[in-house]
């Protein structure tokens, strides 16, 4: 879907004069894109690609910020922080670590638009780390918790003529507690990082109906050549209907509608199908209305598409993309960026690594115990990337990784508390239905090497009946029980097919991690480390041709895909393909390409 960027309708900013005081904190390296950023136009873009009006307004910008011992209000402010970047981040102007003893406060002022009069207005969040309090003008708006997922708050009712307050109260225990953090500790080493702290997606607020449309989630169903397009509907009366376009480009190809509360469902008699060779996209529109009068509209878009496996005539499982065998091969992807942390200094850089990645030959990113922003999976979609979506792990003893290497069948689990297992459930449920209307996101992957992983085989079947229409990774390279649809092994530095599942599909969650230090492109100068290390692209070239060889001949006697490690540098982690500021790259890029090719046709060629 081509989606139009709209002009912000204009908050309540802060004098240019101010805009021209931020800096960045600290001295750390920086990618291309935080060194030209623009205070005064961070993030632009509309945040939510799957659902679109036209109506709203950014508040990304220069906040009011204080950290303070929890339980404690600012009397007074410790300055400005650049939203939406991390109080711990150099692009948030801050830099600084917040906490669990502490609270980060947040405050800014705003105006509506004259026109909205008559219309809600909701105060929208894309994500925030991790328990969030919110006030308009003193009202309080409530709490979320959870530091992946979007939510909003309907504000018309606290809003006034002229300027409106905003204010912020968020408290993230990091490793201290017992939700989901993925790979963010109060003291960084090896493998895990810096802590991200309060708001890190864009903040904006957008004028509605009072009747309107709350979500759209739509579902592919291949086999009936059908699109089940879900909708809730905000205040809706007796009578309301939604109605369901579906377009090819300026063509409509079919048309639905529903009363509310149920689905409707468009029917594509030669559907153009979805795959990372030919990423085809339809615009949808979804219309609310009542006895022929429209209410609401917004815009959004599908893919026909099928995850599944199915038996090659050897009888080993394949992963399968629209009933056809494909080797899903792609890089371990962290999301991290040394000058923004878990937030892109802007879209373009968003994208960025996904194109990369594509150029590179690759056809899948395993999106490692983060969540992006719902722009990074729009790109994912348009691009054609499949998408295997781990979920932020957290509750691990003392902080630390609890991989019981390769042992599958006999590692003990964790054994969470009830609000622990209730903190993961709820967010997890959360964070699939975030996601689940993107196309592109083929498997979920409800744990990592058993870092928090308890009670499997629940989770898995849980997440495959929440949503069938995907692929089911219980426990990449964690504890193994028969369950979901694959088994999935971790080896470094080199590919081993060292077990293997005859009833599900195996797979090669990780492996490579092949190190090159880059001095100009350093985290820190004197504490990085790779798997394996060697002093040039050609070597680093050499030696991933060399497991590649081995994965190719794995692929015949068992493997059905594979992830390589890493996409990037992340903190002192230097075995990426690129520098952590994304300014070099680590191989013979034409090499890569050539290699990675080879590899995802290797099912194709084996037939």
């Amino acid at each position: 879907m081509r989606i139009k960027r709209f002009l912000t309708v204009a908050a309540l900013l802060p004098a240019l004069h101010v805009f021209a005081q931020w800096q960045p904190a600290g001295d750390r390296i920086r990618t291309e894109w935080g060194e030209r950023l623009d205070a005064a136009d961070v993030l632009p873009e509309y945040p939510r690609p799957q659902m679109v009006r036209s109506e709203w307004s950014n508040l990304n910008g220069l906040w009011n910020y204080a950290i303070r011992p929890a339980g404690e209000r600012p009397d007074v402010w410790d300055g400005e922080i650049l939203v939406p970047f991390a109080a711990e981040s150099s692009l948030s102007g801050v830099g600084r670590t917040v906490g669990a003893e502490n609270e980060l406060w947040y405050e800014r002022t705003f105006t509506v638009p004259a026109k909205w009069n008559g219309k809600r207005v909701l105060l929208h969040f894309g994500a925030v780390d991790w328990r969030t309090d919110v006030w308009v003008n003193g009202v309080s708006m409530g709490r979320h918790e959870g530091g992946f997922t979007p939510f909003e708050f309907d504000i018309t009712e606290a809003l006034k003529k002229g300027g409106n307050t905003l204010r912020v109260r968020v408290w993230d225990p990091t490793d201290d507690g017992h939700q989901p953090r993925g790979k963010q500790v109060k003291s960084p080493y090896s493998i895990w990082y810096t802590p991200v702290t309060g708001i890190w997606q864009t903040v904006w607020i957008e004028a509605v109906p009072q009747r309107y449309i709350g979500s759209v989630t739509t579902t592919p169903d291949l086999d009936r050549r059908a699109f089940r397009v879900e909708t809730s509907i905000c205040g809706a009366e007796p009578g309301d209907r939604v109605e369901v376009t579906l377009f090819d480009g300026d063509t409509k190809v079919a048309h639905a509608a529903a009363a509310c509360g149920a689905a409707a469902e468009l029917h594509v008699a030669e559907p153009r199908l979805w795959s990372p060779s030919a990423p085809h996209l339809y615009d949808m529109e979804v219309v609310l209305t009542h006895d022929g009068k429209v209410i609401d509209r917004v815009r959004s878009y599908a893919a026909m598409r099928k995850f599944s496996t199915a038996r090659d005539s050897q009888g080993i499982v394949r992963l399968c993309l629209n009933d056809e065998p494909l080797f899903q091969f792609g890089t371990l992807d962290q999301g991290w960026w040394p000058d923004g942390l878990y937030t892109a200094p802007t879209d373009e850089a968003l994208a960025y690594d996904i194109v990369k990645t594509k150029e590179w030959g690759y056809n899948m990113i395993r999106k490692h115990i983060k969540v992006e922003p719902a722009r990074w999976y729009w790109h994912c979609d348009r691009l054609g990337m499949i998408v295997w979506q781990d979920m932020p792990s957290g509750d691990q003893a003392d902080g630390k990784p609890q991989w019981q290497d390769k042992n599958y069948f006999t590692g003990e689990e964790k054994h969470r508390t009830l609000a622990s297992e209730e903190c993961y459930r709820k967010e997890w449920r959360e964070i699939i239905d975030a996601l689940r209307g993107f196309p592109s996101i083929g498997v979920w992957v409800p744990f990592n090497e058993a870092w928090g992983q308890f009670k499997t085989v629940d989770i898995a079947e849980w997440t495959k009946m929440y949503d069938p229409s995907r692929l089911v990774n219980p426990a990449s390279g964690g504890n193994h029980y028969l369950t979901g649809d694959m088994l999935d092994l971790h080896n470094y530095p080199n590919p081993s097919l060292y077990l293997y599942d005859s009833k599900r599909a195996t797979v090669l969650g990780e492996y490579g991690g092949i190190g090159l230090v880059m001095r100009e492109h350093l985290w820190e100068p004197d504490r990085n480390w790779g798997y394996i290390s060697f002093s040039s692209p050609d070597e680093v070239t050499d030696e991933y041709e060399k497991y590649a060889e081995m994965l190719y001949d794995m692929i015949s006697r068992g493997f059905s895909a594979a992830v390589y490690t890493q996409t990037t540098d992340v903190e002192i982690e230097v075995n990426g393909l690129m520098t952590y500021d994304r300014k070099a790259v680590k191989v013979d890029e034409k090499r890569l390409r050539r290699i990675n090719e080879k590899i995802c046709n290797a099912l194709n060629d084996n037939r």
